[in-house]
C-alpha cells in the first residue's frame, strides 16, 4: 500500500505529460490530414483554447443521471488505461500502478469507456441515438476481437500477463520486439487498432458526412470538455500499451514520444487514403481480414 501511495505523484505526472502531448499531437495530425487535402487545418494550440472555453461553460439542460455519467465513464477509461500500464520501461518513477495481471485490466478498461457512453447516449432523448449506440458498440466488438486474440497470442508465447515483463522479453535487440517474433499477432492488432482509433474508413459512428449528430453535438459545456479531454488521453494510453506489447516499449521520453508519433500517424496515413465505409462494411472487413489473423496468431504460438 505504500508503493501506491508514492507513485500517485508520479502517476498524475504522466498524466499530465500525456495530456499535453496529446492534444499537442492530436491538433498536429489533424493539420497533416488537413494538409493532405490541400486546407491549412486547426492552429496547434486549438485544441488548448477549445478546452479552456468549454470547462468555463455551464448548462441549464437537464437530462437523465446517465446521460451526464456517460462522459465521466468515457475519461474514466482513458485515465485507468494510462495509469495502469507503464509508460517507461525500468523507470519506477513512471512504471504508474502497473501490477502483475494489467494486461487483463487494461482490456477491461479499453472497453469500460465505450459502453458507458452508450448508456449515456441511449439517456440522451434524440430519437436517432440508438443510430450511433448500435454503430458504436457494432464496431467496437468486432475491432476489439481481434486485438483481444492478438493478446491471447502474445501472454502464450512470453507467459505473462504483466506488461512489465512482455516489454522486459522484447529488450536487447529490435529483432526481439513482438513485431518480429510474432508478426501474425502484430497484424491483426494494428488492423484492429485502426478501428479503435475512430478515423476513416472506421468512422462510422459519428459518420460527419451522413449524419450532423452523434456525441458531439449531444453533448455540450464542461460534459463536452470532459470528452475532448478523453479524446486526446485514450489514444495515447492505448498506443502505450501497442507500444509495451509489440514494438519493445520505451526507455526515455524522447523514444516514448516518436514511437507513439509513428503508430498515431498509422492511423492517419490509412484515414487520408481511403474513403469511409459503411457500418456492415466495417464489421465485415475485420470479421473477413483481421479475425483471421489473431486465430492464426495463437494456432502459431
Amino acid at each position: 500500500m505504500q508503493f501506491e501511495w508514492i507513485m500517485v505523484p508520479y502517476s498524475l505526472l504522466t498524466l499530465f505529460i500525456v495530456v499535453n502531448y496529446g492534444l499537442l499531437l492530436t491538433a498536429l495530425m489533424q493539420k497533416i490530414g488537413a494538409r493532405v487535402g490541400r486546407r491549412h487545418g486547426i492552429p496547434i494550440w486549438q485544441n488548448y483554447v477549445d478546452l479552456i472555453k468549454n470547462y468555463g461553460i455551464r448548462s441549464s439542460i437537464t437530462h437523465g443521471v446517465m446521460f451526464y455519467l456517460g462522459p465521466v465513464f468515457r475519461l474514466t477509461g482513458g485515465v485507468g488505461l494510462l495509469l495502469f500500464v507503464p509508460t517507461l520501461y525500468g523507470s519506477e518513477m513512471f512504471s504508474n500502478l502497473s501490477f502483475a495481471g494489467d494486461l487483463i485490466l487494461a482490456l477491461y478498461f479499453i472497453f469500460f469507456g465505450s459502453l458507458g457512453m452508450a448508456l449515456g447516449a441511449g439517456e440522451s432523448g434524440h430519437p436517432h441515438s440508438a443510430i450511433g449506440v448500435s454503430r458504436g458498440l457494432s464496431q467496437v466488438t468486432t475491432a476489439e476481437l481481434p486485438f483481444a486474440l492478438a493478446v491471447f497470442a502474445i501472454a502464450l508465447q512470453y507467459q505473462t500477463l504483466s506488461v512489465t515483463e512482455i516489454v522486459a522479453a522484447q529488450q536487447g535487440s529490435v529483432w526481439n520486439w513482438t513485431l518480429f517474433t510474432n508478426p501474425l499477432a502484430v497484424a491483426a492488432a494494428m488492423l484492429s487498432f485502426l478501428g479503435s482509433m475512430m478515423r476513416p474508413p472506421f468512422d462510422v459512428v459519428l459518420a460527419p458526412q451522413e449524419i450532423p449528430i452523434g456525441p458531439p453535438t449531444e453533448y455540450h459545456s464542461s460534459y463536452l470538455a470532459l470528452m475532448q479531454t478523453n479524446r486526446v488521453i485514450f489514444p495515447i494510453a492505448k498506443i502505450v500499451v501497442y507500444m509495451n506489447l509489440f514494438f519493445g516499449g520505451a526507455a526515455t521520453w524522447p523514444v516514448f514520444f516518436l514511437k507513439v508519433f509513428l503508430i498515431y500517424f498509422f492511423s492517419l496515413f490509412v484515414g487520408v487514403v481511403f474513403p469511409r465505409f459503411r457500418v456492415e462494411q466495417s464489421v465485415r472487413w475485420f470479421l473477413v481480414w483481421a479475425l483471421p489473423l489473431g486465430i492464426a496468431a495463437i494456432l502459431v504460438v
